[in-house]
């Protein structure tokens, strides 16, 4: 049975005043960034759906840590700016455990082309998936998180 909402959960990495992000050759939109993230699988936590996309997209291995942000696409309220799918994505912040480089995979998403380290400070120069570079900037300055309560943990 399909569900009405998907739900997204991706990393929130950032090192040195630079945050990872995944970038896209948008055949509509020219380049543009994401942070590494995807669809929660079924039968997978939201945790290990955060490490899998951070390995999937950027080659790394994290250590995920408490939710730095929600989102939600809407698209009856966008126009369907992205495509007609209802979203929430669950952006934890995390941090890299493996010491190598973040880095295209060998096999990736159609249409990604790189994985950058880009300065908080140029986050309103690049184009986002989702306008969100002034809320990744105040979080960064503010790590106002919240804990995900996982009920098996209880």
């Amino acid at each position: 049975m399909p569900y009405h909402m998907r739900v997204r959960a991706g990393a929130v990495i950032i090192e040195q005043d630079r945050i990872l992000l995944t970038e896209y050759n948008d055949p509509n939109r020219g380049i543009v960034y994401d942070l590494p993230a995807g669809g929660v699988e079924p039968g997978e936590s939201i945790i290990d759906a955060v490490k899998r996309e951070a390995k999937e997209e950027a080659c790394i291995e994290v250590e995920v840590g408490p939710l730095a942000f929600v989102y939600e696409y809407a698209p009856h309220l966008t126009g369907e700016k992205y495509g007609p799918v209802h979203t929430l994505v669950l952006m934890f912040e995390c941090t890299r455990l493996s010491g190598l480089a973040a880095r295209l995979p060998e096999q990736p998403d159609p249409n990604q082309t790189g994985v950058k380290w880009i300065a908080l400070s140029q986050l309103e120069e690049i184009q986002l998936y989702a306008d969100i570079g002034k809320q990744i900037q105040d979080y960064a300055l503010h790590k106002r998180n919240i804990d995900l309560i996982e009920e098996h943990r209880l």
